[in-house]
C-alpha cells in the first residue's frame, strides 16, 4: 500500500492552484484547490474563521486517495485556500482519509475527526476496506495526527455491522464536557445503521445506542450523518446510497435525506417521526452543518452526484464544488433552505420587470443577462389556469439550461439536457411543489457553473452543476397560455 506525503501535495496543490484563472472557477462556490473535490469535511467555527474541509485528490481531477483539503472564510463566500490538512500517510488511513468533522476545544486546539481506511486481503483473497475513526489535533493550519489512532475500530462495532462500511464520524462535546460521536455503519442484510458513542476523553468510547436504522427502507448504507436541534425538532441529516425513488420524493441513486424527530440525549434514542428528501435537484449529497456565531445553523452540501461525476474532460484543472450555504430552519415538519443572508452583500446593479404578461410566447428582457444572477420570480395566471412556464438560463444558439413548472401536475423540472453535454447522464429532475391554483414564488441562484432553485422561500431546493461555457449568459421566459410575471434581477459581484 502507498502512503502519500502531506508535504508532497501542499507543494503539489500550491503550484497547480496558482495556474488556475480566478475565471474559470466559480464566482462564490468553493471549488477544488486543484484536482478532486467531493464531500465537505470538518465545517466548523475556529478563532474567528469559518473552515471548510474537503474530500480532496490533488494530483488528478478524478477521484482518487483522499486527502483533507482546507480553505477558510469570513462570510462563507469568499474563500481563501489553506495547506492540504491530511494525507493518507499513516498504516490505519493509506488507503484514504475519508469524510469526518471538526470541533473547536477548550484548550484551544482544532479537533479532527475522520475516517481512515486501508486495505487487507481475506482469508479467500479478496481485497477488502478496513475502515477506523481517527483523531487529529491542530492550530487551524497544521494537525497531528494522534499517536493512539484508531480510536474506534472492529472492536468497537456490533457484531452485525461491517468494518468495510465504518465511516463519517459527526463528534461534538456536550456542556458537561463529555462528548458524542455518531457514526455511520451498515448493518448486514438491512442497511444503514448510526451508531452512537460516548467519550469523557476522546480516546475510551462507549456505544450508547443506534439512533436510526434502515431497514432496507432508504437505499442501502447510510453515509455522513449530522444532528442538530433546530426550532423545537430534532434534525438527523444523511446521505443514503443506492435508493429507489418513492413517487417524487426520493430519486434513483444517491441522495441527502431529512429525519425529523425527537432525540433524547441521555438514552440516545431519536424518535422519528418523519422523512423526506433534502434537495429535489440533480446534484447535491454528504451536508454537513455548522453554527454561526449569531446562532444560524448553516448547511453546505457537495454539488455534484456520484452518477455524473466521472463524465468531465480528463485534462481538467479542478473538479468539484461546494452548494451555496443555506440557513436552515423547521416549519410545519419541513425543513425550510434560504440562501445565506450574506449573499445580498454581493448583489450588484437591480433591474425589475414588474407586470409583465407573457401569452404563448418565448421572450427576452432588455439587458437581462448573465451567468452570476440572483434572480427573484413570481408567476401567476393572467387568465385561465395556463399549461407551462420557463425560464432558460446558461444560453446561447446552441444551449440552454431550463426551470419548467406545470401547474396541473404541480411540478416543476430542471432540464439540462440542452446544455452541450455529450454524455446520457442524468439531465432531467422532476419535484411537486406548492401553488395556489398557479401562483408561485421561486428564487435562482447563478453561479458560472451551478443552478439551485429556492421555492416558495425554500420549502424545496433543486440543484445542479452547470457545464455549459460561460460565453452561453443569455435568458428567455416562455409561456403555453397566459402568465402574469414579476422579476427582480441582481448582478452578484464576488
Amino acid at each position: 500500500m502507498m502512503l502519500y506525503s502531506l508535504q508532497a501535495a501542499r507543494d503539489y496543490e500550491a503550484k497547480a492552484g496558482a495556474e488556475i484563472a480566478t475565471g474559470l472557477r466559480p464566482g462564490f462556490h468553493l471549488s477544488a484547490r486543484a484536482g478532486w473535490m467531493n464531500d465537505p469535511n470538518g465545517f466548523s467555527y475556529y478563532q474567528g474563521l469559518y473552515h471548510l474541509f474537503y474530500q480532496y485528490h490533488p494530483y488528478d481531477s478524478h477521484w482518487g486517495p483522499m486527502h483533507w483539503g482546507h480553505a477558510t472564510s469570513r462570510d462563507l463566500l469568499h474563500w481563501s485556500y489553506l495547506p492540504a490538512a491530511l494525507a493518507p500517510d499513516q498504516p490505519y488511513d493509506g488507503a484514504g482519509c475519508f469524510s469526518g468533522t471538526a470541533v473547536a476545544l477548550p484548550d484551544g486546539r482544532h479537533l479532527l475527526a475522520y475516517t481512515g481506511v486501508r486495505e487487507e486481503r481475506g482469508p479467500d483473497g479478496v481485497l477488502r476496506q478496513i475502515q477506523t475513526q481517527n483523531l487529529a489535533f491542530g492550530d487551524g493550519l497544521d494537525y497531528e495526527k494522534y499517536p493512539g489512532n484508531p480510536i474506534l475500530s472492529e472492536k468497537d462495532l456490533p457484531a452485525d455491522c461491517s468494518v468495510a462500511n465504518f465511516r463519517d464520524p459527526k463528534l461534538w462535546r456536550l456542556a458537561d464536557g463529555s462528548y458524542r460521536l455518531l457514526a455511520a455503519a451498515e448493518r448486514r442484510g438491512a442497511g444503514g445503521v448510526l451508531l452512537l458513542y460516548r467519550s469523557v476523553d476522546l480516546v475510551h468510547w462507549a456505544l450508547v445506542s443506534t439512533p436510526a436504522e434502515n431497514r432496507n427502507r432508504l437505499g442501502l448504507m447510510w453515509e455522513c450523518p449530522d444532528l442538530f436541534r433546530l426550532d423545537g425538532t430534532d434534525v438527523i441529516l444523511l446521505s443514503a446510497q443506492d435508493m429507489l425513488p418513492k413517487g417524487f420524493e426520493y430519486h434513483n441513486g444517491n441522495g441527502s435525506v431529512v429525519l425529523l424527530g425527537r432525540f433524547d440525549p441521555e438514552t440516545g434514542v431519536f424518535d422519528e417521526q418523519s422523512d423526506h428528501a433534502l434537495d429535489y435537484g440533480i446534484d447535491f449529497y454528504a451536508p454537513q452543518t455548522v453554527q454561526t456565531p449569531d446562532g444560524r445553523r448553516v448547511m453546505i452540501g457537495w454539488l455534484q452526484n456520484w452518477d455524473t461525476c466521472n463524465q468531465h474532460f480528463l485534462h481538467s484543472p479542478w473538479f468539484g464544488q461546494m452548494s451555496l450555504p443555506r440557513e436552515l430552519s423547521v416549519r410545519n415538519g419541513i425543513l425550510y433552505q434560504r440562501p445565506i443572508r450574506e449573499l445580498e452583500a454581493l448583489r450588484g446593479e437591480k433591474q425589475c420587470f414588474d407586470g409583465l404578461r407573457l401569452e404563448n410566447e418565448v421572450r427576452t428582457l432588455p439587458g437581462l443577462r448573465g451567468r452570476m444572477l440572483d434572480l427573484e420570480l413570481e408567476l401567476r395566471p393572467a387568465g385561465p389556469l395556463y399549461q407551462r412556464f420557463a425560464i432558460r438560463f446558461a444560453q446561447d444558439a446552441a444551449c440552454h439550461t431550463g426551470v419548467s413548472f406545470r401547474p396541473y401536475e404541480s411540478v416543476l423540472k430542471l432540464d439540462r439536457k440542452f446544455s452541450g453535454s455529450r454524455r446520457a447522464i442524468i439531465h432531467q429532475r422532476r419535484a411537486k411543489v406548492r401553488h395556489e391554483n398557479g401562483a408561485l414564488r421561486l428564487r435562482l441562484i447563478l453561479d458560472r457553473y451551478s443552478a439551485e432553485v429556492f421555492v416558495n422561500d425554500g420549502e424545496k431546493v433543486l440543484s445542479m452543476a452547470v457545464d455549459t461555457p460561460i460565453s452561453a449568459d443569455g435568458l428567455s421566459f416562455l409561456a403555453d397560455g397566459a402568465v402574469a410575471l414579476s422579476v427582480t434581477a441582481y448582478r452578484l459581484n464576488p
